[in-house]
């Protein structure tokens, strides 16, 4: 229970619906380790999101623990998110947390407390198929707010003891039943940015973060046409697609293309450079299938915001696939999630993509 009004929610529906329900807070992070905090806590881990869970346990009749995961999470979350910046890369926090920390470790927990299931308040849906023996990952009813992109990293055990109330509602569905409800979270704003980058300022969390090894970090050269134009400030401060921030007048928008951190160079590139065919994702997680067919067909998201794009698989194997949009999309992200479906919304499979090929 983040002290939002998707978990108040799901929470308050298993109640009602006989369960005997034990709410959780994660405690995963503070403001005073991470820095750049508004003039008051708030968010998930903040004093008044505990408060907020614990109201609504309350009002329910319903023990409310705070556990301490901050170091599990900060040596698997945190760290991970530095390295990859530090590689070049555009890490998804999101992804690695809800699999190794608000599942695995949750999961651990709710060992501990006897009970079977976790609950959580996103926004997507865990069938079962007989047939095949594996537990399926679905979209939500709610288009615009489904999280089955950051969901991918399941595993079986996890998804075989989740439970997930929302998946059939809307977003404005659940504001009602909160009101219904009586919760005074029913109109809390959603959260956007990264839980412990309140500000939303990468370049200020890993200055502060890893000061000494920002500081180490090289200069290096901006390459656009193969031609040196410049000199940037180290390779952590950018992301592919990037076009602020960059200190490069060449008349016309300029994009970051490619970051070699092998080289220490950046390649820039006009908005057409960006465009890209072919997308090969490694440290894959199959979900709803036990893995893909040459030539299969699928519809692949590579951001959160994607509506997802028609793709062909061309290659898959236990820990990796490889696939050729149909249409170049842009932007491509080292480091980010390539997320697989099919025509119903399941979720196939998804991966960290590590490579891509230019449009041809």
């Amino acid at each position: 229970m983040s002290g939002g009004v998707d978990s108040s929610v799901a929470a308050a529906i298993l109640h009602k619906e006989g369960y005997e329900v034990i709410g959780v807070t994660m405690k995963t992070w503070g403001f005073m380790e991470v820095g750049g905090a508004p003039k008051y806590e708030s968010g998930c881990c903040s004093l008044d999101a505990i408060f907020d869970a614990k109201a609504v346990a309350t009002k329910f009749d319903f023990p409310h623990y705070t556990v301490d995961f901050t170091k599990a999470f900060e040596e698997t979350v945190i760290d991970n998110f530095v390295d990859e910046y530090f590689r070049g890369r555009t890490p998804n926090p999101c992804v690695l947390c809800n699999r190794a920390i608000k599942w695995e470790e949750l999961l651990e927990k709710a060992d501990s407390l006897d009970a079977h299931y976790i609950a959580t308040g996103h926004y997507a849906n865990v069938e079962y198929n007989e047939r095949t023996g594996r537990f399926m990952l679905k979209n939500s009813a709610d288009f615009n707010k489904d999280q089955t992109y950051a969901l991918w990293g399941l595993t079986q055990e996890s998804l075989s003891r989740t439970l997930l109330p929302l998946g059939n509602l809307t977003k404005p569905e659940v504001r009602k039943l909160a009101e219904e409800f009586g919760l005074k979270t029913a109109n809390k704003p959603d959260s956007m940015e990264i839980c412990f980058v309140p500000d939303n300022n990468y370049e200020r969390f890993l200055r502060e973060r890893v000061p000494e090894k920002i500081n180490e970090a090289p200069e290096g050269n901006f390459i656009y046409k193969g031609e040196i134009v410049g000199k940037h400030k180290g390779i952590p401060f950018y992301t592919v697609g990037q076009r602020r921030g960059l200190g490069i007048a060449l008349g016309k928008p300029i994009y970051v293309k490619e970051i070699n951190h092998q080289t220490n160079d950046i390649v820039l590139g006009d908005k057409e450079d960006l465009l890209g065919f072919i997308v090969e994702a490694e440290d894959v997680n199959y979900v709803s299938v036990g893995g893909l067919e040459e030539d299969q067909m699928v519809s692949a998201k590579i951001r959160y915001s994607d509506k997802g794009s028609p793709a062909k698989v061309i290659e898959s194997y236990s820990d990796s696939f490889a696939l050729r949009f149909l249409e170049p999309r842009s932007a491509i992200t080292p480091g980010q999630s390539v997320v697989l479906y099919d025509d119903n919304g399941f979720v196939l499979a998804g991966g960290i993509i590590k490579k891509i090929q230019d449009a041809e």
